[in-house]
This record gives structure tokens, sequence and C-alpha cells, in this order.
């Protein structure tokens, strides 16, 4: 392990999945400055995408509305969809409570809520749609509690991996009271944490063949028949879903180098204006079950995190970056409203102002 570690540092680390080879390389680069702000940098001529690069969810009544929904239902109703929620990151933004475990609305937490549209779902197709939750050191065990205090079925549960915090020479970041730091490093352990936990290996088992991925509190990606059709008659391995942006920053799609891809915000160089790119990454999307079980080589983005006033480096992957390597579909989803696909909470604030545009989501049927 890593020396001058305490043991109850030690623990987590074995328990969620650290891997000390990775670390002293990536380390490393941090020393040497190969991996830094500016290695996060993509190079190459960046442009907006073009208009025939993004699909359009269509609504009821528009065309292709019915072939697109009756394929999703097909594929609900053979068994071949199950639904993963990202459930980990470090449970910072709410005070240090578990997001997942918060009210949400009207006294049910993210993930009351979040499983129950899924469950509202299978009953109504009389199908099963096998859930998995991605958790982190920093969740896992209120996660799990959570889901046996409050019957919320039998979801398989994983988690991301975990990893130490570095300083800008890549020696190890220590906090004010000399203790190590723990962080997790990104969504982009999906791939390996799936596999590693066999979480992968149960769902093929079952019958799957097309998994939904979605943030936990981002109530308006459930699981939803003509998403799932569009995605299936694509023909396409990966599906992300986009929206309209209204002053917002991030990820998005764009052309680099000609080939259109998913990127993630700190990736642009400041010569390109984001604001040509019409639309932005909701981190929600639909992978075949064959796209999830492959190893892809994902950068390692560079983040500065403020650690109770003090700078640190946390290296950390995104797996939407897998779009760089599969041909994807760009769907564009509408922001909210009864369809609405996109009601992103990251504060307490976001969380009040949310209310009746939840209420109103959970009161349309996604069928």
């Amino acid at each position: 392990m890593i020396h001058g570690v305490d043991r109850e540092t030690s623990e987590i680390l074995e328990r969620f999945g650290f891997d000390p080879a990775l670390f002293e390389t990536l380390r490393g680069r941090v020393a040497t400055g190969e991996l830094s702000p500016e290695s996060n940098i993509v190079r190459g001529v960046i442009e907006p995408p073009r208009t025939d690069d993004l699909t359009r969810l269509p609504g009821p009544g528009a065309p292709g509305y019915e072939e697109a929904h009756a394929a999703g239902i097909d594929a609900l109703r053979r068994g071949e969809i199950a639904q993963i929620v990202l459930a980990g990151g470090m449970a910072t933004r709410f005070g240090g409570v578990v997001k997942a475990a918060l009210p949400a609305v009207d006294g049910r937490s993210f993930l009351q809520v979040k499983l129950s549209q899924t469950r509202a779902l299978e009953h109504h197709l009389a199908t099963e749609v096998p859930v998995a939750l991605m958790t982190s050191f920093a969740t896992d065990d209120v996660i799990r509690g959570h889901v046996a205090d409050h019957s919320l079925g039998d979801p398989l549960v994983f988690h991301q991996f975990v990893s130490l915090r570095l300083e800008a020479d890549g020696e190890l970041f220590r906090d004010d009271a000399g203790e190590p730091s723990l962080y997790a490093p990104g969504h982009g352990d999906l791939f390996q944490a799936l596999r590693r936990s066999g979480v992968l290996a149960a769902l093929r088992e079952s019958g799957v063949r097309i998994v939904t991925v979605s943030n936990v509190d981002n109530l308006g990606a459930r699981v939803e028949p003509t998403v799932i059709g569009m995605h299936v008659l694509s023909g396409r391995p990966l599906t992300s879903e986009v929206a309209r942006k209204e002053g917002d920053l991030g990820g998005a799609p764009v052309r680099v180098g000609g080939r259109l891809q998913l990127l993630e915000g700190p990736r642009f160089p400041t010569s390109f204006d984001q604001e040509l790119a019409p639309v932005f990454n909701t981190n929600t999307a639909l992978f075949d079950l064959d796209a999830l079980d492959r190893d892809y080589d994902l950068s390692w983005l560079y983040v500065q995190k403020d650690v109770r006033g003090r700078t640190s480096v946390q290296l950390e992957r995104v797996y939407h970056e897998a779009s760089a390597f599969v041909p994807t579909t760009y769907l564009e989803v509408p922001r909210r409203g009864p369809r609405g696909r996109f009601f992103p909470i990251k504060t307490p604030a976001d969380l009040a102002r949310a209310q009746d545009d939840l209420r109103e989501l959970l009161a349309a049927s996604p069928i």
C-alpha cells in the first residue's frame, strides 16, 4: 500500500478498489507535469456539431414517435433493459448528507423516487427492469442502509473506486490534521467497476442487452420507452442525451479533427467559443451491454479541488468519453415539463426551486 497512510485509510483503500500501481504511475505523471491543467486541453481542430449530428426525441404525434415507442415497449417486455443509477461521489454539496437518501419531493428521497418510477413502469408492462446502484466509499454504507430501511427491493449495488489527493508536485496531499485525503475519481470507473463487481455478468445472465445510465439527482432521467426505442432503432452502441443550452456550461458534443464526440468542459481550449455548441451533455446515456464490457483509453483529467482553503489535485475520468471510441447517437431531449429529462439538483437551493416542476414530472406517466 502507500507509505505514510494510516490503518483506517488503508482499510478504505483496500475495500474500495484502490490500485497502488496505477496511483504511483499517475502521481509520477503529475510530478513531471505530464498531467496538468494544460494536459486537459484537447488538441486539433474543434468544430460545433452539424445539424444532422443531433437526433431529436420525438414527442407524441410527431413523425417517428410511434415506431420508437413500440420498439422501446417491445425491448422492455422482453426483459432486455436494465437501469444503472449513479449515486457515488463525495456527498459534499448538501453538507455531507448523502444526496440519494435526502428527501427530494413530498418526503420521498431521491432514491425512493428514482426506484418507484422504475417499479411503476415494470408493473404497467408486466416486466422486470433490473436496477444497479453505483456508490462510492463516501455513500456506500448510507445507500445500502437506506435501501434496507425503506424496503426498496433488491437492487444490485457496486462501488466506484477510491484514490488519494495529491499536491501539485505529485506528493501526497494531507489535510490540516496531517491525514491523507480520499476522493472518488469520477464515473469513468463505470466500465471496470461493473465487471469487477460481477454486476455486468449478472445483467448479462438475466438477458439484459441495453442499460440506461443516469444520475440519482436527475429525476427526469427515468426509464422511458421512446428513449429506449430511439436507441434500439439507431443501431449504435451508445446514445448520449443532450439538451439545448440555456446559459449552461459543461461537456458538449463537438467534432475534434472531424470526429464527433463528447468533450468535458475542462477539455475545451479558450480559443473555442463553447456557445457555438447549441446543446450540452446531461450525463444520461444508454449503452449496449457489450459496449460496457470494454476497456476504453479514457483521459485522466487534472482537477484542482479546494479542501478547506487549500488547493489539492484530483485525477478523474468520465464515462461519456467512450463516445470517442464507439458510434454514438446524440439524442436531444426536452429539459422540462411532463416529458422533461433534465432536472439536476446540485444544491439545496436547486431542490427548493424545483419542487413544483418535480411534482408535475412525477404526476405524468412515462409510458
